[in-house]
């Protein structure tokens, strides 16, 4: 999958950073800010959000791919992709999404969805190789 027009990377790191700005992160200290590209032409961000039960805490990608879904019905067509990730730290630096996100983004944007890395732009199955997915649940 190709984004639909040129990826403007500075741009969409600066909306991770103005989402991790807003990051609910009273016990770890550590927020995180995430930004994509959708294939219907929206900018997403979202940001982390904690839990005194620390396994309950949503991540910023969770909330990404909430906010992706969000105000959408049934008549809006084929379920939405995305197709450029960036995420932030509390100090505006790029992060790698962790396993479990890397996971819940190749369901919402798969192999080809371009990663803002440290090491550069990489497609996610890079990040995620021999990715399980739906195609492994059918027949």
């Amino acid at each position: 999958m190709t984004p639909p027009v040129p990826v403007d990377w500075t741009a969409l790191r600066a909306q991770a950073r103005d989402a991790m700005s807003r990051a609910y992160a009273p016990y770890s200290g550590y927020p995180v800010g995430a930004a994509a590209l959708v294939d219907d032409g929206r900018t997403i961000a979202a940001c982390n959000v904690e839990n005194a039960s620390y396994g309950l805490a949503l991540c910023a990608e969770c909330g990404l791919v909430s906010a992706l879904f969000a105000g959408r019905t049934t008549s809006d067509g084929p379920a939405p992709r995305l197709t450029a990730f960036t995420c932030v730290d509390g100090a505006g630096e790029l992060l790698v999404p962790c396993g479990r996100c890397r996971q819940l983004l190749w369901e919402h944007g798969g192999p080809d969805l371009l990663v803002d890395t440290a090491a550069g732009i990489r497609p996610l199955s890079e990040l995620l190789p021999d990715a399980f997915g739906a195609g492994h649940l059918e027949g």
